[in-house]
């Protein structure tokens, strides 16, 4: 089954099959070259049934790899010749609902799953500030270090940040962008997280800079918070939020803004059809999320009282940025199999490849939205930004 499955879909690249007893089968004769080792033959019958979910799990078992080949490389030729097999019938909207499930205790629990995880592993592949979303390269050569701070600096000048302003960061992280914004613009910045790892490491990171007037860590929900800010921004946490609750969530946005207010939103969006959240994803690294489509997105604004008043995709930075963490996660390979197993370090290298593989290749992009609540308060042009 897996051999014609191969024969009739592989049409870009060329794959070399390594089967366990040493026949080797090549499928394609163009383009990039791979191989593909088997190792339990058991493992590529598995993924002919359910490949969403089998690849990444008998990778994580060990059932195959890619010798001296890149990973990357294999998944991109999956993803190029495979499409997602999408959820059919009267089954994908009760997927779909208990998908989007989003209540506060259960937010708490998907939040920990992954966030959770011990700090000294991020350390080995974040930037020094540890940043865990989409850099900004506004050029080839930009180091990681370097797009992370574009990146930080173009939120900074569309939130139009003066000094002294309060800043709401919603899903604050280890608290690297509130940092920014209290060290290079001298705002006061509170940051809420679902993680008590990261709330640990955002105080202690605070005390250490000299910055607790100025940066406030606390453990809530968007949801539980009650405050009014000058400014608020979140990135790379309205991909947890769940797209049936965002018209609370925006709403929510809208409450705790002032009047004379700006607020960045920052996440990743479909820019295609928006599709459920792939299964071996959601059970091993992201529960309870989603990639809304723009369109999504945009109507969740729309249902509530904010003004999208600049709206911008990133395409590819997202996919530098996952090669070059993925480049540093196996540079560490050695330290983090002293803090976790084989098993671990498998599915945190297939995951960091998969997504690098799906901005290149499928319709992931990030997405900004700037949000205000009148008239005057942005520029009418972006020519601000650039100055």
């Amino acid at each position: 089954m897996y051999l014609k499955l191969l024969k009739e879909n592989i049409t870009e690249g060329i794959l070399h099959l390594h089967m366990p007893d040493g026949t080797i089968h090549t499928f394609g004769d163009h383009g990039i070259e791979v191989h593909w080792y088997i190792r339990r033959e058991e493992a590529i019958r598995r993924v002919a049934r359910d490949w969403e979910f089998e690849l990444g799990q008998t990778y994580m078992e060990g059932g195959w790899d890619t010798g001296d080949s890149d990973l990357r490389e294999l998944l991109g030729i999956l993803r190029t010749n495979f499409s997602t097999r999408q959820v059919s019938g009267w089954v994908k909207p009760l997927v779909k609902l208990l998908g989007q499930y989003n209540k506060i205790a259960r937010s708490y629990r998907h939040i920990a799953h992954h966030y959770d995880t011990e700090e000294c592993i991020f350390r080995r592949f974040l930037d020094k500030e540890m940043y865990y979303s989409c850099a900004y390269f506004k050029s080839p050569g930009d180091t990681l270090e370097q797009a992370q701070q574009n990146k930080a600096e173009h939120i900074a000048r569309k939130l139009l940040l003066e000094p002294g302003m309060t800043v709401l960061d919603i899903g604050c992280g280890w608290g690297s962008l509130a940092f920014h914004l209290a060290q290079h613009h001298r705002a006061r910045v509170t940051g809420i997280t679902l993680s008590n790892e990261q709330l640990r490491v955002a105080r202690q990171e605070a005390a250490a800079r000299g910055l607790e007037q100025q940066c406030e860590f606390l453990l809530a929900d968007y949801r539980e918070h009650k405050a009014t800010y000058d400014r608020v921004v979140s990135v790379g946490m309205l991909e947890h939020v769940g797209v049936e609750n965002f018209t609370e969530y925006f709403s929510r946005v809208n409450s705790m803004l002032a009047d004379d207010g700006v607020a960045l939103i920052h996440t990743i969006a479909n820019k295609a059809l928006s599709m459920e959240t792939n299964p071996w994803i959601t059970r091993y690294i992201f529960p309870g999320g989603r990639i809304p489509s723009i369109s999504e997105t945009v109507t969740g604004v729309e249902n509530s009282r904010l003004m999208l008043t600049d709206m911008e995709v990133w395409r590819m930075h997202y996919a530098w940025t996952l090669r070059e963490w993925l480049r540093r996660f196996r540079t560490h390979r050695s330290d983090i199999l002293a803090v976790r197993d084989e098993v671990f370090y498998r599915m945190w290298e297939f995951y960091l490849a998969v997504c690098d593989m799906s901005f290149e290749f499928a319709h992931l992009v990030v997405v900004q939205c700037q949000l205000a609540k009148k008239h005057g308060v942005v520029p009418v042009t972006r020519d601000y930004l650039y100055r």
